[in-house]
C-alpha cells in the first residue's frame, strides 16, 4: 500500500537539539538542517519499517515519540529525529547517540 505524504506540517517540533554527531554527518554530506526537518514534519519518517511508520502516523495524532530516520551519504550513514511526545523539542542525533 502506498503512503500518503502530507505537504503541511503535521505537529509542532518543539525546540530544535542535536548532537555533534548529528551536526558532522550533516556538514559532511553537505544536508541541509531544513531538508530533513522539512521531510520529518510533513510525514516523510524516511528508512523504517511500515510498522514503525504507522507506529507514527498514529503517534501524529495520540501524542507519543516520532522517529524518522534518514541515511545519508555516500557512507550510508544514519541520522534520526525524535520529536517528544510532549512536542517540547525534536533533536537530531545518530544512532550510537541513543
Amino acid at each position: 500500500m502506498k503512503r500518503v505524504i502530507s505537504l503541511h506540517q503535521l505537529f509542532p517540533l518543539g525546540r530544535l537539539l542535536s548532537t555533534s554527531g548529528a551536526m558532522d554527518i550533516m556538514a559532511r554530506t553537505g544536508t541541509p538542517v531544513i531538508t530533513l526537518l522539512r521531510r520529518h514534519v510533513v510525514g516523510d519518517w524516511g528508512e523504517l519499517c511500515e510498522s514503525d511508520k504507522k507506529a507514527n502516523d498514529l503517534a501524529v495524532t495520540d501524542g507519543t515519540r516520532i522517529l524518522s530516520a534518514y541515511v545519508l551519504g555516500a557512507e550510508q550513514e544514519k541520522l534520526w529525529l525524535i520529536t517528544e511526545a510532549d512536542r517540547s523539542a525534536t533533536t537530531f542525533l545518530i544512532p550510537d547517540e541513543y
